[in-house]
């Protein structure tokens, strides 16, 4: 059976199932159903869909009915989230509410939720609006254009809408979804309303405590309405880290010298924060018109601690390694300490305003949008002097925790052998030492990403009683600065410091107090004090500067470094038709992109080479977008588009580091050269709406993809390297390419609903939840039928809640199984060196009591099942990590005036 065949057997046995529910339901229950007239009258969610906002203050039921309100009325397939849903779910983030919808994944760092993966695709094919205007991530290192949607508090929207089908009047740069984020408008409700929330708990790993709080007040009138947010929240986390290096691929000579080549002990340490502000002001001078003016700041902070232990099992005098365990003599261990810091930082601005008389309508905005994201990791790295390796075995039977034993390293029979001696209760760090044969070494790693954006957006349309005429156009002028990570500026820590009168001893730093860890060691270990490493650190760095023996510039290669600037033109044109059993959506959109990319490449003996490359294409976006009522409680929708992705800023960076000594030359950095990937999409949905404020979807998707981004090693082709008279097309370039062609597709459903039909006090309860069956791959000159990074085949969210007299319960349950995560480089065209990210699921409790009206009190249980996150090569006989984070539990009051 094919893939798709299987696809469709699985959703087809689930909606059987899901149809039957609501049949039922149905029957036991006849409500009245929505009015057949909203759907004729209702805007679409995109851009331009003020008329479709929802503000809900009530229950999850209010809530529910809507969301599913708001998804009837669209125009196209779209999945809305509204604002009482995003505050009751245990949710801090905006990632983590968005990861409750259909066909929604997410990728968490450190077990936070960061990442959006619609339809499980790759998140750089999902874009990102605030209130319908574009706006772009900026990630560490330029990697990606994904927006970091852990940089936005929760608290600060009203709404949240994916766009699973574009109109012309949306972006564009959307292959599976555009994401669009309302914040909260004042002239929702008049007179003078405060809400807020504060909250205390702790995590379960480490003990850590977690904090939040949250503060809105608005005040409006008839016609004038200002609001006033913020935001905090704050958890000190410990996490467990137990990671594999490379794993040899052939066999020793004659000792089985084969399996990993490292075990790396990690624990982290971190201080989190997610902090926004949020200020709007709106007058209305007559009905229909609208000014406004909206500001928001967000912020990601994280001070991050790492005690690593290396163990280098491909270093050791002898043994025996496989897949199995291994038993080696005289491992070196080398240790990484650090106090790190990552910052990401949202400023967004608009300006806006809205008009409407008699048929016409008419929207403009004006929005600069500033992100800044900064990364700064002096990292100290100190190994065991030969004499000082221990001997080690390891067992693999459970790969994912391997499990260590440490062994004194003593003489062997033969003159200067070794052997396995005594075994040892804990790793002696005091090994770990800063000596001229033996030097620690510093590495001041730094990263920087920020970008400038300024965006004239215009709409008009005209309304008649079957037609709609719409137009804009929009122009984005957008500025780039930064550069990737770097390894190359190297301290010795055991002949610089000498130079300026100061040492650096590693020892100094163990502070004796044992590790909080949930993971089987083996040996033991204490941590060390980062903090005042880093202190330290700091101290000598800056007599280093001051000596003339260290100069921060060199952190940076100027290779590394990429300046871009994009100016996006965009216009569209859109008609809908609307008759009595349906309406009809289709228009194109055009787009001219421009972008100018200037860096430097650097030669053999350091000769720097300016260079600059500039790419400028049209390109036309149709889109048709039909709905037909088949009842006054089905709806069926199919959708036909075009849609883009562009490389990221360092994909497409011009820097590189050029080697012309070898035959043929070598160039690593970026591809200055790189083609956006499109797509053309089919999307059809069959949506019931149930009785009871419920619905049942099925939807199915396709996306034909051309020249999709991966990373390998192949001939440039081009002249963007060649300078000072050498031809470099030839030379083998290690960089990220456009593959060949591919095909993304699945199936989803959806279904909610409240059990009002159930006899008290059985009524309150009430079910959300999606299962989405995914498949797809692409190829590539080297390999054919890849998978796509990033993409599950199956992804589940469900959520169990009642609700009644004051007490809200929500259980939510979320999984997703493996997906393929990086391309291995290299490997001859197999998929052994392939990384992937194993499946994982988590639990949710959130408990609310309403004590008046205006008072409640909350508790939130996360990660109830104790996730473990784990990554393996090839198949999960190779793991390469294992992380477990720990539940969470938070206590704390909400307020409303």
């Amino acid at each position: 059976m094919t893939a798709v065949g299987k696809i469709v057997r699985r959703a087809g046995a689930v909606s059987a199932l899901a149809l039957a529910l609501g049949s039922m339901a149905g029957r036991a229950h006849a409500a009245p159903a929505p009015e057949p007239g909203l759907d004729e009258t209702a805007q679409p969610v995109a851009e331009d869909a003020g008329d479709a906002d929802i503000v809900v203050t009530g229950s999850i039921v209010a809530a529910q009915e809507a969301s599913i309100t708001a998804k009837r009325r669209a125009d196209n397939l779209a999945d809305i989230a509204a604002a009482d849903a995003v505050g009751r779910y245990p949710d801090q983030n905006s990632a983590a509410a968005l990861a409750r919808l259909p066909a929604v994944a997410v990728q968490r760092d450190q077990g936070q939720e960061r990442y959006i993966q619609v339809r499980g695709a790759p998140n750089r094919w999902t874009s990102v609006s605030f209130d319908g205007v574009p706006v772009i991530g900026a990630d560490e290192g330029g990697a990606s254009r994904a927006f970091r949607f852990d940089a936005i508090p929760a608290v600060l929207l009203s709404e949240m809408a994916i766009n699973k089908s574009l109109t012309p009047n949306i972006q564009a740069e959307a292959i599976v979804a555009t994401i669009d984020l309302k914040t909260y408008s004042p002239l929702s409700q008049t007179g003078f309303h405060a809400t807020g929330d504060a909250g205390y708990g702790w995590m379960d790993l480490g003990n850590g405590p977690q904090r939040q709080g949250s503060l809105r007040l608005s005040w409006a009138s008839d016609r004038f309405g200002i609001v006033l947010g913020g935001s905090h929240y704050r958890r000190d986390q410990v996490t467990d880290n137990r990671e594999v290096g490379l794993y040899d691929d052939q066999a020793g000579p004659a000792d089985l010298q084969f399996g990993p080549t490292e075990l790396d002990i990690r624990q982290y340490r971190l201080v989190r924060e997610n902090n926004g502000l949020f200020a709007g002001v709106e007058f209305s001078p007559a009905e229909g018109s609208r000014l406004y003016a909206k500001a928001i700041y967000s912020e990601f902070k994280d001070d991050e601690q790492r005690d690593q232990y290396e163990i280098r099992l491909d270093r050791a005098a002898s043994g025996v390694r496989n897949l199995s365990g291994g038993d080696l003599v005289r491992v070196p261990v080398r240790g990484s300490f650090n106090l790190g810091e990552y910052r990401t930082r949202n400023y967004i601005n608009t300006l806006g305003a809205e008009h409407k008389a008699g048929a016409w309508r008419v929207s403009a905005a004006l929005n600069y949008t500033r992100t800044e994201n900064t990364t700064y990791l002096p990292l100290i790295q100190a190994s065991t002097p030969g004499a000082a390796a221990p001997s080690v075995t390891f067992d693999f039977s459970q790969p994912i925790l391997p499990r260590v034993q440490l062994f004194r390293t003593v003489a062997g029979v033969l003159p200067g052998s070794f052997a396995r001696g005594p075994a040892l209760d804990g790793f002696d760090q005091t090994s770990l030492v800063n000596t001229p044969t033996s030097p620690a070494i510093l590495l001041p790693i730094t990263q920087d990403v920020f970008t400038d954006s300024y965006t004239a957006k215009f709409d008009i349309s005209r309304e008649t009683d079957a037609l709609t005429l719409s137009a804009g156009f929009l122009a984005a002028d957008r500025n780039i600065d930064g550069f990737t990570f770097a390894l190359s500026n190297t301290i010795n820590l055991a002949s610089a410091p000498g130079a300026v009168g100061l040492s650096f001893d590693p020892a100094r730093y163990i502070t004796g107090r044992p590790w909080q860890t949930g993971f089987p060691l083996g040996i033991n270990f204490t941590y060390v004090d980062n903090v005042a490493m880093r202190r330290d650190i700091d101290t000598l760095l800056a007599t280093l500067r001051t000596a003339g023996r260290y100069d921060p510039a060199a952190n940076v290669p100027p290779e590394n470094r990429f300046t871009l600037g994009e100016r996006l033109l965009a216009g569209y044109a859109m008609a809908r038709f609307a008759f009595d059993s349906g309406q009809v959506t289709a228009g194109v959109r055009i787009e001219n992109f421009r972008l100018a990319s200037r860096g430097t490449a650097r030669l053999g003996g350091g000769v720097l080479l300016p260079l600059g490359v500039v790419q400028d294409y049209t390109d036309f976006f149709p889109s048709v977008n039909a709905r037909f009522d088949l009842g006054r409680d089905i709806v069926l929708r199919a959708a036909v588009q075009r849609g883009i992705a562009r490389p990221s800023f360092g994909e497409v960076r011009v820097g590189a580091a050029i080697n012309d000594t070898t035959l043929p030359g070598t160039i690593s950095g970026g591809n200055p050269t790189l083609r956006p990937e499109y797509t053309w999409g089919a999307d059809a949905s069959l949506e019931y709406y149930l009785p009871g404020k419920g619905l049942i979807a099925l939807s199915a998707f396709h996306r034909w993809v051309d020249n999709v981004l991966y990373a390998t090693q192949r001939p440039v082709g081009s002249d963007a390297f060649d300078g000072g008279g050498v031809d470099r097309s030839g030379y083998l370039l290690t960089s990220t390419f456009n593959g060949g062609n591919g095909r993304l597709y699945g199936v989803e459903l959806n279904y909610q609903q409240a059990f009002t039909f159930l006899p008290g006090p059985l009524d309150g309860l009430g079910f959300q939840g999606n299962v989405t069956f995914l498949g797809g791959t692409f190829d590539t000159p080297e390999r054919r039928n890849i998978g796509f990074p990033g993409t599950s085949d199956t992804i589940v969210n469900a959520s169990l809640y009642y609700e009644k007299h004051g007490l809200s319960v929500r259980l939510s349950y979320q999984w997703r199984d493996d997906w393929l995560e990086t391309l291995g480089i290299g490997t001859g065209g197999g998929a052994t060196g392939d990384e992937f990210r194993g499946a994982y699921d988590n639990l949710d409790l959130a408990i609310r009591y309403d004590i008046s009206p205006r008072l409640g009190l909350f508790i939130d249980m996360n990660n109830l099942t104790d996730a473990r996150y784990t990554a393996f090569q090839g198949d999960r006989s190779r793991p390469t990590e294992v992380e477990q984070i720990g539940r969470r539990y938070m206590f704390g009051v909400r307020f409303g005036l």
